[in-house]
């Protein structure tokens, strides 16, 4: 097998609700950062070979293969093709697995993977409008089925035992990380000015969902969102969200053929099932697979993205890993940072592999629970 390389990752900034990227349509947005990654590499989009693509919600705007009109919507040249892929928030993250397994074979040489949600513009839950998704003999099987992730979020609290300070606390927690990150400086090269006037004049440079000041004091004055008596609320939320990261998949030659310095060797990916119930429990054991099966040790991982869909979901991770908790989301999450759903994967990513190269961390791993009861889990090494 070939050795697998990224050598650029680009995302924009995430909007809030109703924020600054609200007025884009997703093939727009995604415009952006396929753009971006020619604008950085100066490679010829025709040397791609596929555009591999996670969106959730593919209804509305981003109906009809919106991974093919992002490469459009680019400009690029109509022989690059492109597909949409949906395994719920890790969507582009399969969507990097799927690129790296191409790559790998020798099927293809040059992959971009990402993902995009416009999420002010279809709504969580539009897919699911005017049908039934899980038919009849799925929800048979599981009776007590809610299908509601706030909910399996309340039951891995429970299972685990942490309280509602607990969970606050980490929720302030990754916003000050976040803050700290963005004050830094530490996102600014990731990240994609999006223009968002005719002019071009105004553009969304920054995270919009960042609550600086946010306190564990404060989140406790809010109001349970599922449960009437539960733990999880907005603050241990990660909140609606709009954004496009994507990522230059190919092999250490065409890098060093097209004259490109690899970031991250991708080193194995995996994808688990687990209990649909609690269903966001999948990061545990896909996260022992993928460093069995690459043969790395937990102690060998500088840093580690655990997706905060909810607090409970990396705390739990945590709990049952035993990883050093100062590695895990270091720039803050998603409860600070956003979770554009079909985005995520490749956000994080992003934020890996810069924060590696920026700290010369030798191995990261990223993992992503994921409604179904499905989880990924992806471990890169820092290119030498």
């Amino acid at each position: 097998m070939r050795e697998v390389v990224i050598v650029e990752a680009v995302r924009t900034a995430v909007g809030r609700r109703n924020g600054g990227l609200a007025g884009m349509h997703a093939a727009d947005l995604s415009a952006v950062v396929l753009g971006a990654l020619v604008e950085r590499t100066g490679i010829d989009p025709a040397v791609v070979d596929d555009v591999v693509w996670g969106c959730v919600g593919q209804v509305g705007d981003q109906s009809s293969n919106i991974g093919r009109y992002a490469v459009l919507a680019a400009g690029w040249p109509e022989s690059v093709p492109g597909t949409t892929v949906n395994r719920a928030c890790g969507s582009s993250q399969q969507a990097l697995d799927f690129a790296a397994q191409a790559v790998m074979s020798g099927q293809q040489d040059v992959v971009v993977a990402g993902g995009v949600e416009v999420m002010s513009r279809v709504p969580l839950g539009a897919a699911k409008a005017g049908g039934t998704p899980y038919g009849p003999r799925v929800l048979a099987r599981y009776q007590d089925f809610s299908f509601n992730q706030g909910i399996s979020a309340e039951l891995i609290a429970q299972k685990w035992g942490f309280d509602r300070t607990r969970l606050d606390e980490f929720s302030a927690l990754s916003h000050q990380r976040a803050a700290a990150a963005q004050d830094r400086g530490a996102f600014e090269a990731q990240i994609v000015p999006v223009p968002v006037s005719a002019d071009g004049a105004t553009a969304v440079t920054v995270d919009e969902t960042l609550r600086r000041g946010t306190t564990v004091e404060g989140l406790a004055s809010l109001r349970p969102s599922f449960l009437e008596d539960g733990l999880i609320h907005a603050g241990s939320s990660s909140p609606i969200s709009d954004g496009a990261a994507a990522l230059l998949v190919t092999t250490r030659e065409k890098a060093r053929a097209l004259g490109l310095t690899p970031i991250v060797s991708y080193r194995f990916g995996t994808v688990v099932g687990a209990d649909p119930v609690l269903m966001l429990t999948g990061p545990i054991p896909a996260t022992e697979q993928v460093l069995r099966k690459a043969g790395v040790g937990l102690a060998e991982v500088g840093a580690f993205e655990v997706n905060e869909a909810f607090a409970p979901i990396p705390l739990a991770w945590l709990a049952e890993t035993g990883a050093d908790p100062a590695l895990l989301n270091p720039l803050g999450g998603a409860i600070a940072l956003g979770h554009p759903l079909g985005a995520s994967g490749a956000v994080l990513m992003t934020r890996l592999v810069h924060h590696m190269r920026d700290q010369g961390i030798r191995y990261g791993l990223q993992t992503m629970c994921e409604g179904g009861g499905t989880a990924n889990a992806t471990l890169v090494e820092l290119a030498s």
